[in-house]
């Protein structure tokens, strides 16, 4: 599936005060043998800014948002100071022999004075990562272990990759015969996943696969080839 990284702006007048809130990390990994997890997010503005967050689902198919609680949903962060949002389980089942994942989105509202006369554009700036759950039960299981593992093949106007293996893989790169397929790709665990290409499958002659996959760090690991057929 493909979910692109994206940011909301709330236009209010006209000169700028702008929110920057940082998020550390593009995605937050919970260890299903702990009870909580935590990102630090930092403000950089020279204003104060209001911090909001909040779980959504990837896709239909997700589990509910609710296996989780966010603290603090809200909260203040002043000039420079760097906070914590902490992701704690609130008891509801997850599925124990695969991972699950969601939307993360943690959003920096400016926390500007008002003046009098004057007009001020004001941007709350939604940053989206990636929450993984990892059960116990896969502790010690890594994407990286299960990258060259994949199994591509093709359908119609698609490239698919067979994910068997109980971990998402999040794609850091994929590319057909040394052009590089856009999109924000991921494969669900037990999974395949369909990317449209059309034109280039069409053409005669081997159609050669390159992909990489993104580690619990947020790195690209290392890169793998495949011939389809």
């Amino acid at each position: 599936m493909r979910y692109p990284f994206f940011a909301i702006g709330l236009l209010l007048s006209s000169s700028f005060a702008q929110a920057s809130v940082v998020v550390g990390g593009t995605r937050l990994v919970f260890d299903g043998t702990k009870n909580n997890a935590v990102i630090t997010v930092e403000n950089k503005d020279q204003n104060s800014n209001i911090v909001q967050s909040w779980l959504s689902v990837v896709d239909a198919a997700s589990p509910a948002k609710d296996a989780f609680i966010i603290t603090p949903p809200l909260f203040r962060l002043k000039a420079g100071e760097k906070g914590f949002v902490r992701v704690v389980r609130s008891g509801k089942k997850l599925p124990d022999d695969r991972e699950s994942m969601f939307w993360f989105n943690i959003k920096g509202i400016p926390a500007t004075e008002y003046v009098p006369d004057k007009n001020v554009v004001q941007f709350a700036i939604n940053s989206k990562i990636k929450l993984i759950y990892r059960p116990a039960a896969l502790k010690g299981n890594t994407p990286e272990a299960y990258a060259e593992k994949l199994q591509w093949g093709k359908e119609g106007t698609s490239v698919t990759v067979k994910n068997n293996s109980p971990l998402y893989m999040n794609f850091s790169q994929v590319s057909l015969n040394g052009k590089n397929i856009s999109g924000a790709w991921f494969a669900a665990p037990f999974s395949t996943l369909k990317i449209p290409v059309k034109s280039s499958l069409s053409a005669t002659g081997k159609k050669e696969i390159t992909w990489s996959v993104i580690n619990d760090y947020g790195m690209s690991g290392k890169k793998y080839t495949a011939i389809i057929q």
